[in-house]
């Protein structure tokens, strides 16, 4: 059974059941009554159509977003926010977030006795035996716990597999740097939210190891928006004499302003899949699309309904969808339109789409790399697909640990904190995206223009002047090369390429595998985690 959980979720919690539930968005204490119950109170219901009148107190609370709240050291009342501001507040709020707060990384103890407290691979019969080890050990790392929703556990591949999982990394990213600019660039590596600092320890000591000329020459920024998680990274990294080459920058990566213009590598394993997410549904007649907005009430309960679109970055990315011709995020019948007023026309059908959960904040990321890291080189891993997601197209997990049983829940909508919010990454349509924002010299198109853009149905021709059309691909709709520079592919600038790997081609690649190879042949490096992917 941890096997399967392994292979399909990287937080793998031991289950000893399962169960799906939805819970309440607020807490009840013994003295508290039941809430009494009451319909849904938003504007679309998968089972029933509702109206889509909003309660007018709900229209008139303050629009805030994550940042407005990152002051609050409550959860608050009385607002409405978008989706996603929901989402990154609920995971990343320095009072109240779930990363702030609650969540803790597993990493093997001392005492498993492997390499620097990691597992020793070569002594295990076969992946049974591994799996019950593992399992000991989480146990052994949970104690202590209460009952109820508290400590959050989870854990990486880096943590798993140390010190030879970020040992992989390391060689993929030396193995380009000596092919491409040793000795003529300082080795500059950047590391998007660091955890425990496992991976830049294990990178680092590998370099200084086996390429003390490249360790001599390595300049290793860690951007983590964690304050605690920074704190200890730094006073870790600094124990294991790196402190010459580190530099930890307590600081979200979407608010990153320093330019790099030396070649670098950005480095991003097992981060995107809490970034959060905007939710979009299509009106069934017109299909004109709707964001997602959730209200608070003055007793903690959610409200969630749509809007017509109106954010800025949401239209960004619904109009790049478009340009790129991605896939229509509609179910199959609902693209016919004999078909979907057939389906409209069912008693009780919805008045709306399923959901869409759009990945705007990695929409940000991908801007943020092509403005301040104009010569980089991404690596990116992360996981494709997950189980126990809530209903939706792209949806998430959402899941709390409950004394040792991890159990999924049916919504989003659920206490702030309390609760992992993590998303699968279509990589195909990430590549794609990435291909084309990076190739681009100036800065986005109209604000306006996106927006009305972005309220056309997806099923549509396109017919905008900010359309590629057929020409995406020619060597024109590029941004012209700059005479002398190549970007860290080894292409010049505005003509990058990168490549999708399954988990197992990766590894395969760059690991030394006889390192986590068990008795019997297995190897559970590669055999677990099947629904990672990484993009380089």
């Amino acid at each position: 059974m941890l096997r399967s959980a392994l292979s399909c979720n990287h937080r793998c919690y031991l289950r000893q059941i399962h169960l799906k539930v939805t819970f309440s968005s607020t807490a009840l204490t013994a003295n508290d009554k039941l809430p009494p119950k009451h319909n849904d109170k938003i504007n679309y219901n998968s089972n029933i159509s509702f109206s889509t009148t909003v309660d007018s107190k709900h229209l008139k609370y303050p629009m805030l977003s994550s940042r407005d709240l990152e002051s609050h050291r409550k959860p608050p009342t009385r607002v409405r926010m978008l989706v996603r501001d929901f989402i990154e507040d609920s995971l990343y709020n320095p009072h109240y977030g779930y990363f702030s707060k609650r969540a803790t990384i597993f990493t093997a103890p001392p005492h498993c006795g492997g390499v620097e407290g990691g597992f020793d691979f070569n002594k295990y019969r076969d992946s049974a035996e591994f799996e019950v080890d593992v399992a000991k050990r989480y146990r052994e790392f949970g104690n202590g716990e209460e009952d109820g929703p508290g400590r959050q556990l989870w854990h990486t591949p880096t943590e798993l597999f140390k010190p030879w999982y970020g040992q992989a990394i390391a060689q993929c990213l030396v193995s380009e740097y000596l092919l491409k600019y040793f000795p003529y660039e300082d080795f500059k590596v950047y590391e998007l939210g660091a955890g425990n600092g496992t991976l830049a320890l294990n990178i680092l000591d590998f370099l200084k190891t086996h390429y003390p000329e490249v360790y001599d020459r390595t300049q290793y920024t860690i951007i983590e928006i964690s304050e605690k998680l920074a704190r200890a990274q730094r006073h870790r990294l600094h124990q294991r004499g790196h402190g010459r080459v580190v530099d930890v920058v307590n600081r979200s990566v979407f608010r990153w302003e320093r330019k790099e213009h030396a070649p670098c590598y950005v480095v991003a394993a097992e981060v995107v899949d809490n970034f959060a997410h905007d939710v979009v549904r299509y009106d069934l007649k017109t299909l004109e699309a709707y964001q997602g907005v959730v209200a608070v009430d003055e007793v903690g309960e959610f409200v969630p309904f749509y809007t017509k679109i109106s954010d800025p970055l949401i239209a960004s990315y619904l109009a790049l969808r478009r340009r790129l011709s991605l896939p229509v995020p509609l179910p199959r019948f609902l693209r016919s339109p004999s078909l979907r007023r057939l389906y409209a026309s069912l008693p009780f059908a919805p008045n709306l789409s399923p959901p869409d959960y759009i990945p705007t904040r990695l929409l940000s990321l991908l801007k943020v790399l092509r403005t301040h890291f104009p010569r980089h080189r991404l690596l990116l891993s992360d996981f494709s697909s997950l189980p126990d997601a809530v209903p939706g197209l792209n949806a998430p997990v959402v899941q709390t640990r409950v004394g040792s049983t991890m159990i999924p829940c049916g919504s989003i909508f659920v206490q702030q904190g309390w609760f992992d919010i993590m998303f699968p990454t279509d990589f195909t349509a990430l590549c794609e995206m990435y291909e084309f924002l990076l190739s681009q010299a100036g800065p986005d198109a109209d604000e306006q223009d996106e927006l009305s853009y972005a309220r056309v149905s997806p099923l549509a021709s396109s017919t905008s002047p900010l359309s590629l059309g057929a020409g995406f691909f020619s060597s024109h709709a590029r941004r012209s090369p700059l005479d002398g520079v190549t970007s860290a592919s080894g292409l010049p600038v505005g003509e990058r390429k990168s490549s999708v790997f399954s988990h197992a081609e990766y590894l395969e690649t760059y690991a030394d595998l006889g390192k986590t190879r068990l008795v019997n042949g297995e190897n559970p490096m590669v055999g677990f985690y099947e629904n990672v992917k990484v993009l380089f």
